[in-house]
């Protein structure tokens, strides 16, 4: 799957290898957290850059010690209608501080990027022949925010407050 980053594609210099597949030497792999868990210290021992996909029905709580040694938590969106990686996203960026890359994978959305984006998500596996100008599109989709979130972007109500008391 083309993979973009900082709004261009990006070569992923990282392998995602399925569980109970052989690791490439030396190379920079994103393993399942049921692999993660049960491979843990071995992985580390590798000396390569890490990453865990972590399904929708598993909060990031349960890896938070291991953020440190990870420099991509891979968020899986199985269907549409499923939310919850959103929440995980949010909660890896304000809560347990993490600066490392956060990638949406799975049924990733033109729909949706705008989203994503907001609560912290950088780096999005898409589908073939998504074109880098639907991205762009999809990133500018709303003017205004009513939500706060990890993007920093002001919200109608702080702005109408502004106002107000810039009118003052």
């Amino acid at each position: 799957m083309p993979l973009i980053k900082k709004g261009m594609f990006a070569i992923d210099r990282f392998a995602t290898i399925a569980d109970g597949e052989a690791l490439p030497d030396g190379a920079p792999v994103i393993v399942s957290l049921k692999r993660w868990r049960a491979e843990r210290e071995a992985l580390l021992a590798r000396g390569t850059p890490l990453g865990v996909k972590l399904p929708s029905d598993q909060s990031p709580e349960g890896i938070k010690q291991d953020l440190p040694h990870l420099s991509v938590v891979a968020l899986d969106f199985p269907i549409f209608r499923d939310g919850r990686s959103y929440s995980w996203a949010r909660l890896l960026r304000q809560r347990l501080g993490y600066k490392g890359e956060i990638r949406a994978v799975g049924n990733v959305l033109r729909d949706q990027l705008f989203f994503m984006a907001r609560v912290g998500i950088d780096a999005f596996e898409v589908p073939e022949g998504f074109s880098l100008e639907a991205f762009s599109r999809a990133l500018r989709d709303f003017s205004y925010a009513y939500q706060p979130s990890v993007d920093g972007r002001r919200t109608i109500v702080e702005l109408r407050h502004s106002q107000r008391i810039a009118a003052e």
